[in-house]
């Protein structure tokens, strides 16, 4: 099989690339490098590379020519600076999907298409209350925040609400301006297999951590944050209490989720998680683990006004339709993790 992957010098698509080529498919990259000095020595020889960006119109033609499937996981990542990064955020990955998608409509594609998508597009996750049963967090506010109220209470009777695993009928409620652009990827995506006789499929990656993270950007997701922080002789900092809780999902598990998308025609988003959860404080302290004369993580109190306080995925969807469940375990892959290359 001939395979698009856009983005495939980055960090998920490095490892889908490996993957890719590793069990013998033909494998083209598409990729403006603009995050590296070089071509990155993780991306398989055998790999054809396309140097481009998903606004230039000749690239992205070529990269599509004789395709039998893309792999979309080309996007600007992470929650940003500040608004400011909306004109950026719009640009690249709403815009960069409609390019994608319009140079397979004028080639007439109709093969397998797995998109990235995340977590984030659900907002908070799901929660219950013990009188109100299933019930939807509001947005939580700055005074709250401020007076360390870091947990959503139910809008009913303000009682605690209880974390309880995402499935993928959850109402989407994107709460800031990347998870807006991964809905709009999903929405432009599905559009595009229904005018087209595409299979399309959306992985919604929690949080994956692994070798080739960038490193020390505000992109940066917290587990290579909080590595480089260690690397340097500094305690992590933990935002809130420590006790925001997510699913850590190792990037070849990742990868091996998107050959099994590949390999598949069922058509739907699936989480992409390990279903093993953990807190923000428990990352921490496992990579910590790895750094013996590191100082201890610090809890800051501090806050992103964007951030939600737990999103934990059910993996179920995926074991059944796309047949993936992870192999990697937490302290396994946090303890290599800890001392794997960043980029």
């Amino acid at each position: 099989m001939r395979v698009l992957v856009t983005g495939g010098a980055g960090f998920i698509g490095g490892a889908v690339c490996r993957h890719l080529a590793a069990r013998g498919d033909d494998v083209v990259v598409l990729d403006s490098l603009a995050a590296h000095k070089h071509t990155p020595d993780y991306l398989p020889d055998s790999a054809e590379l396309i140097v481009g960006d998903l606004a230039d119109e000749d690239a992205v033609r070529r990269a599509v020519e004789g395709v039998d499937a893309v792999c979309h996981q080309a996007a600007r990542v992470g929650l940003g600076v500040d608004f400011d990064d909306v004109s950026a955020y719009v640009a690249d990955n709403d815009g960069g999907t409609a390019n994608l998608l319009r140079a397979l409509w004028r080639r007439s594609f109709a093969g397998r298409l797995v998109v990235a998508s995340s977590m984030v597009v659900y907002g908070e996750g799901r929660y219950r209350c013990p009188a109100h049963g299933d019930v939807r967090a509001a947005p939580r506010t700055a005074a709250d925040l401020d007076a360390g109220r870091f947990d959503p209470r139910c809008p009913a009777c303000a009682a605690a609400l209880a974390w309880a695993p995402v499935t993928e009928d959850a109402p989407l409620d994107p709460r800031n301006v990347y998870a807006a652009t991964k809905v709009h990827t999903e929405h432009l995506s599905t559009l595009y297999g229904r005018e087209s006789g595409a299979t399309v499929c959306a992985l919604r990656y929690h949080n994956v951590y692994g070798p080739h993270m960038p490193r020390d950007t505000p992109y940066a997701g917290v587990a290579s944050i909080f590595r480089s922080a260690l690397e340097s002789g500094r305690a992590p900092r933990v935002f809130e209490d420590g006790a925001q809780t997510r699913d850590f999902v190792h990037v070849d598990d990742v990868a091996r989720a998107n050959l099994a998308a590949l390999d598949s025609t069922w058509t739907g988003a699936c989480n992409i998680a390990s279903g093993e959860p953990h807190t923000i404080a428990d990352m921490a302290a496992a990579l910590t683990a790895g750094f013996p004369d590191a100082p201890a993580p610090v809890v800051t109190g501090d806050y992103r006004l964007g951030d939600v306080r737990h999103i934990v995925a059910s993996p179920d969807l995926a074991a059944d339709r796309l047949g993936f469940r992870a192999a990697i375990g937490f302290a396994e892959g946090m303890a290599a993790f800890a001392h794997a290359p960043l980029r």
